[in-house]
């Protein structure tokens, strides 16, 4: 195993890996690739991520879900979230995405991640057809009738600091791999078209 000096830290290091990735992909016999899920709060992002998980599952893939509770309850629970928490937060995800595309996975990341340079460095991190980003477009108020966390009611009360779309911005994707129209579109409406797009554009789902 190789070890090479990181500029600017004399005390680490980065590494190239003993095992070729080509050879742990043909293991697990399928490409690793992640599917980066942006959307206001309530536009239906960790519901489409946990049925795309479930459709991969069953397809016999190996997969690994990431959304805005599981980060936040854990890596990154010391975080507030102002504008540079915000893209704190991102970095860390997309540290976290890389070690997981290393170890050959299907990586579904389900995150408001409102900043377009924020997504736009996790997208540099990949190779091309390696970073599939999906915006659930549905507007403010759609997605207030629909809360199920009362997350819109607690910010308009002040309970809630910076809340996106209130008085916190949302950039949206200005080239998305796929936009889904989630105001209008059911779950599994927006699933089929997820995995059209899969089969046609990303992988052909054939095994080795």
């Amino acid at each position: 195993m190789k070890f090479k000096n990181i500029k600017n830290n004399n005390n680490v290091f980065s590494r190239s890996f003993a095992i070729d990735r080509q050879k742990k992909a043909k293991l697990k016999k399928q490409k690793p690739f992640v599917i980066w899920i942006t959307g206001i709060s309530g536009s239906g992002k960790s519901t489409i991520a946990n049925l795309l998980e479930i459709k991969l599952f069953e397809m016999g893939f190996h997969t690994s879900l990431l959304d805005g509770d599981i980060i936040r309850s854990g890596l990154s629970s010391d975080l507030a979230f102002d504008d540079n928490s915000r893209k704190e937060n991102i970095r860390r995800v997309g540290e976290v995405v890389k070690i997981l595309i290393d170890a050959d996975l299907i990586v579904i990341v389900a995150l408001i991640s409102p900043f377009r340079e924020s997504r736009n460095k996790i997208r540099n991190f990949f190779g091309e057809d390696q970073f599939i980003e999906i915006y659930l477009n549905a507007s403010y108020e759609s997605c207030e009738k629909r809360d199920k966390k009362g997350l819109y009611k607690k910010a308009k009360n002040g309970l809630i600091d910076n809340f996106t779309g209130l008085c916190s911005c949302y950039e949206e994707p200005l080239n998305p791999e796929i936009i889904l129209d989630t105001e209008n579109k059911e779950p599994l409406e927006c699933l089929d078209v997820i995995m059209e797009y899969l089969k046609k554009k990303v992988i052909s789902f054939e095994m080795y």
